[in-house]
């Protein structure tokens, strides 16, 4: 069992940058491949990235370019670095933990390849 507790999120404007952080608890975040989900109100769930234990990342089209994430598996926290931001940006998001091995042809990039799930802070951007 594994629970995940997010924080950061908020309002910032267009151009501006946020950082979330996702600590674990129950298990080491190491054996697990780490992914950011968002989602908008009447939308579905949006993968965002997924990361490695190694710090491989695998990136939507939506973040490439803006979004970085990084793993400090010593305080078994990983981060969300948010950069450029866009209003189209606006949603929850989401980190979660896959038990899924690690391709960096076919990292799990799907809702149901992940088990456990943080509480999903908020992000707004102003236009």
């Amino acid at each position: 069992q594994v629970q995940l507790v997010e924080s950061g999120g908020g309002l910032v404007q267009a151009g501006g940058s946020l950082r979330l952080s996702c600590a674990a608890s129950g298990r080491s975040l190491s054996d697990y491949v780490m992914g950011w989900f968002r989602q908008a109100p009447g939308k579905e769930r949006e993968f965002v990235l997924a990361i490695s234990w190694s710090n491989s990342t695998y990136y939507a089209e939506s973040a490439m370019g803006r979004f970085t994430s990084s793993r400090d598996n010593a305080r078994n926290t990983v981060y969300l670095q948010m950069n450029s931001l866009k209003p189209e940006d606006t949603a929850v998001y989401y980190c979660a933990a896959s038990p899924r091995l690690w391709s960096s042809a076919s990292p799990p990039k799907f809702a149901y390849e992940y088990n456990y799930w943080g509480q999903g802070p908020q992000v707004t951007v102003s236009s």
